[in-house]
């Protein structure tokens, strides 16, 4: 696994992508990791990094797609081609590719990790949803997947057969795993360092608690 390092990467593009927004990086000396591991990203002007999933890693750069929808993302998001940012990973726990018949499960801003994992996988079939025809935009980065539209859930169309790798919010992933119980689940949570140290991004799950930087965001329960 990729040992975790810290650079000030130039940003080389800012793309609308429906509501969200994908911020491509200079790669640096940064390895892109596993699929489902996270990076640091420190906001211009703001305190505290976010963990944000690799989205895309063309060769020379690294892509994270976001959600603006706070200070954090919006400034994130709001950088310019040319601006510097320090990124710091891969860091937690990717999701494991010894699959045979992957199906990727995604919803919302949690199809982030799933186009680098489409690809780790050579493009498996996939099931995306969304809340609205607009975010629904995004599913562009994974163009063999369906798509459902709120209200359709996501567990009304997947189909059981297959190996389940998924990530959205919690409700979606509970109900994933109610019907895939061996299903792996990229878990969201609002984290401080990324290494462990703050405890900022505990969950728990199974009356368990888990620090989803370490022992995460990518969790399996069989």
């Amino acid at each position: 696994m990729s040992r975790p390092r810290r650079e000030r990467l130039r940003v080389t593009g800012v793309e609308d992508v429906g509501p969200y927004a994908l911020v491509r990086v200079d790669r640096g000396g940064l390895e892109p990791g596993v699929p489902g591991q996270f990076f640091m990203l420190e906001a211009p002007g703001r305190v505290l990094p976010r963990p944000m999933s690799l989205c895309l890693a063309p060769r020379g750069e690294l892509g994270f797609l976001l959600d603006p929808i706070g200070p954090g993302t919006v400034a994130l998001a709001t950088l310019e081609v040319g601006d510097r940012i320090n990124v710091f990973g891969p860091l937690g726990n990717g999701f494991r590719l010894d699959v045979a018949r992957p199906l990727l499960v995604g919803g919302g801003i949690g199809i982030a990790p799933l186009p680098y994992l489409s690809e780790a996988l050579e493009r498996p079939p996939a099931v995306l949803g969304f809340r609205s025809e607009h975010h629904a935009e995004a599913a562009a980065l994974l163009p063999n997947a369906e798509v459902v539209i709120d209200p359709t859930l996501i567990t009304e169309v997947m189909p059981l057969d297959r190996d389940v790798l998924a990530c959205g919010p919690e409700p979606m992933l509970e109900a994933v795993r109610a019907l895939v119980p061996d299903a792996q689940l990229a878990w969201e949570a609002p984290m401080a360092c990324g290494y462990g140290a703050c405890y900022g991004c505990v969950v728990e799950v199974d009356g368990e608690l888990k620090r989803l930087c370490v022992e995460g965001p990518v969790l399996c329960f069989s």
